[in-house]
């Protein structure tokens, strides 16, 4: 995994790391919609409105390369290829619920608090 970004010469700051590796306008939905199980790109495109193909190729890609998923590709035609979270995702989920809530506490109690992000993933596939 290539270590994302660096506060200061030659020192790692694991918060700084953590937050990089999670930016990206669509990683944070991609977890919710594989929290459900093993997807497919086309699964996303259907369940992820407004996601460009390419720009969802090169978010998957990122998240592979930095551990949060496992990429398995079918010898088959037409040829089929298949995400699933990783141990480091499944992790992630959990500090994601978490973050949930604390977002939770920043909205005024008048304002009416939606979880939409999470509205695949109730069941809570992996977070327990």
């Amino acid at each position: 995994m290539e270590i994302k970004g660096r506060a200061e010469e030659n020192k790692i700051c694991p918060l700084e790391v953590a937050v990089n590796t999670i930016s990206g306008k669509w990683k944070i939905p991609i977890v919710w919609q594989i929290n459900e199980g093993k997807k497919r790109p086309s699964e996303f495109l259907r369940g992820i409105a407004k996601v460009d193909r390419r720009v969802l190729n090169q978010q998957l890609t990122e998240m592979v390369d930095d551990g949060i998923l496992t990429k398995q590709s079918f010898n088959e035609l037409p040829p089929r290829v298949e995400y699933t979270l990783t141990e480091l995702g499944k992790k992630l989920v959990t500090i994601l619920w978490q973050l949930n809530d604390w977002g939770k506490l920043l909205i005024p109690e008048e304002e009416n608090a939606d979880d939409y992000l999470l509205e695949h993933s109730k069941t809570q596939k992996y977070s327990e």
